[in-house]
């Protein structure tokens, strides 16, 4: 939206991300230049507050930052307006136990961060009244800035893109997953409850957990890798439903799958529940138990949801809607804010 403005980040790694960024104007701070601060960016996690409060805004009128840790925390000047595009509040600071145990930190790790928390959250806290306008992705987190920040946010989606997935007569007999492969996504649950059932769920993505995965699944559980992004769209518009397991802030994932007409069955709770309508873009599934999906699975019946509606929903997320909304409230607040 914003092509000719200069991107502010901590920690810089072009080797590491697509080949595009590196044309972008990148700016970082001074961490970037610290041994190992690539491969081991989480070893210098007290430094990232200072690493943002260095950079200096003073020219700008107006400042978007975007962030699930710290960068709200830059120091703007009183003629500049920063809106904050908030993913979440930081997890690992804010609900560390659960972070803890669906990440599956090492014990060192364990003992150590909890020696910077109690700095770390009074830093956030207090950054927080930094912003003068929050926008949270979800009502999920919307709430959590209220809870942790006592702050008001505004709520806009975050966009798919609609034109990349398109409906087809041709439909398979599997059931599909397309995620990282790590232990909050909760593929373990699908996997359990496919196995119960003996119906085709094929999987895609990889992550630190697919060995695991691989191991405790049965034959009728395919484990794709990753795949091209042209090849997405086919595999999506293909499956009988899209299987959502995990509890997301948002959820991209089950939006594309929707863009492509094809239904999704969720866990209820997270950002699904203000993306997917029960009984006509898909089903909800209210325990976090294999069975519980299981029971969903049985339940679904492909007569029942019509992919053109499907796809009239998932547009209503799509980028020119969110580029709409978003400029518009940059707007109205940058007008509220000059005429102070």
């Amino acid at each position: 939206m914003y092509p000719e403005a200069p991107i502010y980040t901590s920690v810089f790694w072009p080797e590491a991300l697509p080949p595009a960024y590196r044309d972008w104007d990148v700016r970082t701070s001074l961490l970037n230049r610290l041994p190992l601060i690539h491969p081991h960016h989480q070893w210098f996690l007290p430094l990232y507050p200072y690493a943002f409060e260095q950079f200096e805004f003073s020219s700008y009128d107006l400042v978007l930052s975007v962030t699930s840790a710290f960068a709200h925390g830059i120091i703007t000047s009183p003629k500049t307006l920063h809106i904050c595009y908030c993913l979440t509040p930081a997890r690992f600071l804010w609900d560390y136990h659960t972070y803890v145990a669906r990440e599956g930190l090492s014990r060192p790790v364990r003992l150590i961060v909890p020696l910077f928390l109690y700095n770390l959250r009074l830093w956030d806290r207090l950054a927080a009244d930094r912003v003068d306008q929050f926008v949270a992705i979800s009502k999920v987190v919307q709430q959590r800035i209220r809870k942790f920040y006592h702050r008001e946010a505004e709520v806009i989606y975050p966009p798919i893109d609609g034109e990349r997935f398109s409906l087809s007569q041709r439909q398979g007999d599997y059931f599909l997953i397309i995620s990282r492969l790590v232990p909050y996504k909760r593929i373990d649950l699908a996997v359990e409850a496919f196995n119960q059932l003996g119906l085709p769920l094929w999987i895609i993505g990889n992550g630190r957990d697919r060995r695991v995965l691989e191991a405790m699944a049965a034959p009728n559980v395919r484990f794709l890798g990753r795949v091209h992004d042209e090849e997405v769209g086919d595999y999506l518009s293909g499956c009988r439903a899209f299987i959502f397991p995990g509890e997301e802030d948002f959820g991209i994932a089950p939006l594309e799958a929707q863009a492509a007409g094809r239904p999704v069955i969720a866990y209820a709770g997270g950002g699904a529940l203000e993306t997917l309508v029960e009984g006509t873009t898909g089903l909800f599934f209210h325990e976090a138990t294999p069975e519980s999906l299981a029971e969903a699975v049985m339940r679904f019946d492909d007569v029942h949801f019509d992919p053109v509606t499907i796809r009239e929903h998932a547009l209503r997320f799509d980028r020119a809607a969110f580029q709409r909304r978003f400029a518009d409230l940059v707007q109205a607040k940058y007008n509220e804010f000059s005429t102070r």
